[in-house]
């Protein structure tokens, strides 16, 4: 894979090159080190039989890679305490992110939008706590996109909204990686 685009949220990238130099080398690695495939046989009825890229293939590459370097699953179990609840109910929550290493988090998402932006959302949540000082969301750009199946969106659409969000959301830096073969 390489880098088709990048946007730098709130110093995201440049938090990376400073404070994290050898993770960001990690991270670059890893991205090079993975390989798109296009062994997934379509069964949408306006592709079917088109060979398309699998994000499951890629998403065992990029596993595979931040693991044989240290990075490790981060999940936070909890109880769900809401005012004037009913007692009686006990609401088990968490929250999780793909890799973690010294307070830099990743997440790879080869799925819908909606989970691109929760992305987010768990970076938030881990920053609020103190177990994170900056994140990278890496996603297909575009050209990726477009040969895979339907369903899966395109990190421009999260770098736009990012940008009309301006500064309020997310308040943690965040590095947003767009990838392509």
């Amino acid at each position: 894979m390489r880098i088709f685009y990048e946007y730098s949220h709130l110093g995201g990238k440049e938090i990376l090159q400073v404070r994290f130099r050898t993770h960001l080398d990690e991270i670059m690695s890893v991205i090079k080190t993975v390989r798109a495939y296009k062994t997934k046989v379509s069964r949408e009825r306006n592709r079917r039989g088109q060979r398309l890229y699998d994000p499951k293939q890629m998403n065992v590459q990029f596993r595979e890679e931040f693991q044989k370097r240290g990075w490790e699953e981060l999940k936070d179990q909890f109880i769900l305490e809401l005012p004037d609840y009913p007692s009686q109910y006990t609401l088990r929550g968490s929250k999780q992110i793909d890799f973690a290493k010294d307070g830099v988090l990743v997440e790879v998402q080869f799925g819908k939008y909606a989970f691109m932006f929760y992305d987010l959302a768990k970076f938030q949540y881990f920053y609020n706590e103190a177990k994170a000082e900056v994140a990278v969301e890496i996603v297909p750009a575009k050209p990726l996109q477009a040969e895979m199946s339907s369903g899966v969106s395109y990190g421009e659409q999260l770098v736009h909204d990012i940008l009309r969000l301006r500064r309020h959301f997310p308040a943690v830096p965040v590095w947003v990686v767009l990838i392509a073969p």
